[in-house]
């Protein structure tokens, strides 16, 4: 396999309901109909099962460090940070490698 992946874990700050998680969601899996660079995008809340999780992750798959970095710096995805992510994360844990 080849390829660049990019990890990110979230934990919301105290408040965050389920519903501003689940338009975090659905705003970044809309980012690979505007991004061409995402190979494939997955997103999910933590299932609940261990205490100290983060609440939230985001796994993103890119041919290359080259096509993360166009997605990374895309003004759509800016956008959803700024505007969704920032407002509600109190702690943020993240991983980028190659395939």
């Amino acid at each position: 396999m080849s390829g660049f992946r990019h990890v990110v874990m979230f934990g919301w700050a105290e408040g965050t309901t389920t519903m501003q998680q689940e338009e975090v969601a659905a705003k970044l899996r809309g980012l690979t109909a505007v991004i061409p660079e995402i190979g494939t995008l997955s997103v999910g809340l933590d299932a609940g099962v261990n205490p100290g999780n983060f609440d939230f992750v985001v796994v993103g798959d890119f041919a290359d460090r080259y096509a993360y970095e166009a997605y990374r710096d895309h003004p759509a995805h800016r956008a959803v940070v700024d505007e969704y992510i920032k407002p509600i994360v109190d702690r943020r844990a993240a991983v980028q490698y190659e395939l």
